[in-house]
């Protein structure tokens, strides 16, 4: 699926998105899409979609075929047993099962995993610009949109010039974070610590993708929350999180972690410990966008996640109806239906695919 736009972050650009979907069916005929949300290039995560094809065909699909599931909750133990990894194809399968039971049951998914909300707060994530002046004019034209929050994706090069214009143009009020994507190191602490004058609501992930201990000393340093996103993959990195201080905000997503299990217990330790979270975005689809809904669903998303509406990405999404925004900036959570709360469009799937491939327990 060709994007609206060109979206750049610290590590690369993406123009176009191959995306690997799954249809997973029950033994009643009960069907379910999900998505993984692996990129072409091993830039985010070490996770690809021609890794994650590979991991679901070889080891983690036949985990769960033809297997009796009490219920969605049963899957990640199967899938974690001896397996190492492989998160994101872990994810999409987990995630499809979760989907199944919902549709199983006639309730809506956010409803399945303990979702409140109605409503989501709704923010945009907004790539690094050739100029500070493009930038600040993408800023104001989202939050004119209703967008509850900006983020600004920087690196070194691409981040005081770009975060002061903006904060100059539109206000101390304009609510703005920036997210780095691993693209510093411990020699630009002295750098980072300026970031504290833009009253920033937080700075995501400005070391490396793995790192903890490093981000705890830089949290030391500012005033600004640290954001961990990469970082956080389990429970247990959540616990060392608190212990180090290494963060004060954790973006959530499901697709990163291993699925909604995983991501409902991340949730569940952090509303504990007080730590907010939201729900970040991988370029989905609006199937994988229909599990982020879900998920942001849950009471301890209190911040605004980037789970903007399908035209943000895509002329033409693959789901009916397509995701909207309203002018506060509110996404609608589909309670009212069962399972994601869309119907996938086959024909454009099918017109779109390039490749695909029938796994069965036999």
């Amino acid at each position: 699926m060709p994007l609206v736009e060109p979206f750049q972050i610290s590590s690369g650009t993406a123009s176009l998105r191959r995306i690997l979907l799954l249809e997973t069916h029950d033994a009643d005929g009960v069907t379910a899409w999900s998505e993984c949300v692996a990129g072409e290039q091993p830039y985010y995560s070490p996770e690809t979609v021609d890794t994650a094809w590979l991991a679901i065909r070889e080891w983690i699909g036949p985990r769960v075929l033809g297997v009796p599931l009490a219920g969605p909750d049963a899957v990640l133990p199967r899938l974690d047993a001896d397996l190492r990894g492989h998160l994101m194809a872990k994810a999409a399968v987990e995630m499809g099962v979760w989907g199944l039971a919902a549709e199983r049951q006639g309730t809506s998914l956010a409803s399945l995993i303990g979702g409140t909300r109605t409503q989501i707060a709704t923010g945009i994530s907004i790539g690094i610009q050739e100029n500070p002046a493009r930038l600040v004019e993408k800023v104001r034209r989202a939050l004119e949109e209703g967008y509850q929050k900006a983020k600004i994706k920087v690196k070194p090069g691409a981040d005081l010039t770009y975060l002061a214009a903006v904060r100059e143009e539109l206000g101390a009020g304009a609510p703005l974070m920036a997210d780095a994507n691993s693209a510093y190191t411990t020699a630009d602490f002295d750098h980072l610590a300026t970031f504290d004058r833009f009253n920033l609501m937080m700075i995501e992930q400005p070391l490396a993708s793995d790192d903890l201990v490093r981000h705890a000393a830089l949290q030391r340093r500012l005033t600004t929350p640290l954001c961990l996103d990469e970082s956080i993959t389990s429970v247990d990195r959540v616990e060392d999180m608190l212990t180090l201080d290494s963060g004060r905000i954790v973006n959530i997503k499901p697709g990163r972690v291993g699925g909604l299990a995983a991501a409902r217990a991340i949730h569940d330790r952090c509303a504990a410990a007080g730590v907010p979270v939201w729900c970040g975005g991988m370029l989905e689809s609006g199937i994988g966008r229909a599990y982020n809904v879900a998920l942001a669903s849950m009471p301890n998303f209190v911040l605004p996640g980037d789970i903007s509406p399908s035209a943000r990405y895509w002329q033409q999404d693959i789901v009916i109806p397509a995701w909207t925004m309203d002018t506060a900036g509110m996404v609608t959570v589909p309670r009212d239906r069962p399972g994601l709360g869309v119907t996938v469009d086959r024909d454009r799937v099918e017109n779109l695919t390039v490749r695909s491939e029938t796994l069965t327990a036999d």
